[in-house]
């Protein structure tokens, strides 16, 4: 039923936001597009794979455990790939080449050590469903729209409601007057590469227990969709890049309702496209602002 797909689309928009959350803040500070996010989604559902199936942990260590290798992840990428060519002036192309190259340097670990074939991953809300206006929507939809609606939040308060958030947003407007006035650059970077890893990896453990399949191509398209959603709703912007995903899950949604599963990957870069004919920057984007 519609209002079926409507929670649906919702749920699933929800976890693009989170990924595109973590596009947004790479590239609010550093006006760089982190194209190894998509890996780091990946990575981050096999650390939460491993920790369950394999080491039979409690699910939610698991997870926790699972975030918090992924967000050592994201640091290492920064530290090792992205902070020598910061040193030596090179923030542009290079350094966009280098996150793909460390994306296909992940997936490829990833097929070396766990094969290239799907593994079943555990649904963590799996407790029936419930009726809405005759409609049967599953708890599991319910519990991971407003899982990602309170990660969100919580990354929300951070950016803006913290000491380290203040930092972040002095070093995106002018990290040279930021630098100047005591704040460590360096150290704002790897925090946001941190959070945008950990919030990559909780999105990639929600959509694998949605689906309750990992491997390591699962996160080629998702992150491609996140990618159009931070775009459609203005790359740089947290609340756009919320409002991008949620774009995209329902009308992917929807897509499916009307015109069946073959169009869904079809139809979500066409609403991006139609959006960036009359609006170029994205819904919420600023004018004027400098991409890569």
């Amino acid at each position: 039923m519609f209002l079926e797909q409507i929670v649906n689309g919702i749920a699933i928009g929800m976890s693009y936001a989170l990924v595109a959350v973590g596009y947004s803040m790479v590239f609010g500070v550093l006006r760089l597009i982190n194209f190894s996010h998509s890996a780091v989604f990946t990575f981050g559902a096999f650390a939460v794979w491993v920790g369950v199936e394999m080491l039979h942990l409690n699910v939610f260590l698991a997870i926790l455990a699972g975030v918090a290798i992924t967000g050592v992840l994201g640091i290492g990428l920064n530290k090792m790939a992205l902070e020598p060519l910061r040193k030596k002036g090179e923030t542009g192309m290079p350094a966009l080449i280098t996150t793909i190259g460390m994306s296909y340097i992940i997936i490829n670990v990833l097929t070396i050590v766990f094969g290239s074939q799907m593994r079943r991953f555990p649904a963590l809300f799996n407790w029936g469903q419930i009726h809405i206006f005759g409609a049967a929507i599953g708890w599991q939809q319910v519990m991971i729209a407003l899982a990602c609606l309170v990660l969100l939040v919580t990354l929300s308060l951070i950016v803006n409601k913290t000491k380290s958030g203040l930092a972040m947003r002095a070093v995106q407007q002018q990290p040279t007057a930021a630098a100047i006035n005591g704040i460590n650059v360096n150290h704002v970077i790897t925090f946001v590469f941190f959070l945008g890893a950990a919030s990559a990896a909780i999105a990639g453990t929600l959509v694998a227990a949605y689906y309750q399949y990992v491997r390591p191509s699962f996160g080629d398209v998702i992150g491609l969709k996140a990618f159009a959603a931070a775009v459609l709703g203005g790359i740089g912007s947290l609340p756009g890049a919320v409002l991008g995903g949620l774009i995209v899950g329902v009308v992917e949604s929807l897509a499916v309702f009307a015109l069946g599963s073959t169009y869904i990957d079809l139809v979500a870069y066409l609403v991006m496209f139609a959006v960036l004919l009359i609006r170029p920057t994205g819904l919420l984007g600023r004018k004027g602002i400098k991409k890569v």
